[in-house]
């Protein structure tokens, strides 16, 4: 009979979505709900900080701000909205802001978690883009005027636009936010799972595992979840940027008088 001491080390249980169903911290309140909290808060301390006492030259709290606000003026808004982009840039900013701190979360120690690796997060902020984007593009264009302006293509035949109008009426009203939201959760979502099966399969094969050559390859396991942290943050930032650029694009074509 195989005795405790000489019973093989059980196998390695991969990490699956369950490392994602995270439960209650109290009542319906989740970690999620929590960083997104946690989100809001440390935003508005850190622009509040920035604003509190504006100098001709400022000071480092005052021009990183300055700069991330000019960064999303200058680079999103102006280049895809057009015109009239001035009027989003507090929202934009606040958009960029929300989404860079929440995916950060993933490698800050004692978080570690991406708040958009769940998908009702990133669905819900789709949603209200989605409701920003139709809401202007309809008090500027007019109901039918919008409907017009997204979904029927200017200078082609009419029989091309029988079928272009419902690929159109699908890509621009019913589907941008799915893929927005899809394309968020599934960075955030892989990259997150790669870095717990690095940590969790250099643990296992250090500690665990029976082999002398596993626990000489578990330094390498670990290695790579320093180096997967470092590309992970870079993904967060990437991720952030596009979700935002995309936003500033949709709320630049509703408004426009072209489609």
């Amino acid at each position: 009979m195989t005795t405790l001491a000489t019973a093989p080390a059980p196998g390695f249980d991969a990490p699956g979505v369950d490392a994602f169903d995270l439960p209650p911290i109290f009542g319906p309140v989740t970690k999620p709900v929590v960083l997104l909290v946690l989100s809001a808060v440390i935003i508005y301390v850190l622009f509040r900080l920035a604003v509190r006492r504006p100098q001709l030259v400022p000071s480092k709290g005052q021009f990183m701000g300055e700069a991330f606000h000019g960064m999303v003026r200058n680079t999103i808004a102006r280049d895809m909205i057009g015109p009239e982009f001035l009027r989003f840039v507090p929202f934009l900013t606040a958009l960029f802001a929300f989404v860079l701190v929440n995916n950060l979360f993933g490698i800050i120690p004692l978080i570690q978690f991406p708040t958009f690796a769940h998908p009702g997060v990133p669905y819900a902020l789709a949603v209200i883009v989605w409701l920003v984007y139709n809401t202007v593009g309809i008090r500027h264009h007019g109901f039918f005027g919008y409907l017009r302006v997204s979904t029927w293509p200017p200078d082609v035949p009419w029989w091309v636009r029988i079928i272009l109008t419902p690929i159109e009426f699908l890509s621009n009203i019913l589907l941008r936010p799915v893929t927005l939201s899809l394309r968020l959760f599934g960075n955030m979502f892989a990259g997150h799972l790669l870095l717990v099966l690095f940590v969790l399969g250099g643990d296992y094969m250090l500690f665990v595992a029976d082999s002398i050559t596993l626990k000489l390859l578990s330094p390498f396991a670990f290695g790579m979840a320093i180096v997967f942290t470092f590309f992970e943050a870079f993904v967060q930032v990437v991720q952030a940027y596009i979700f935002v650029m995309l936003t500033a694009s949709y709320i630049g074509s509703a408004i426009a008088d072209d489609h």
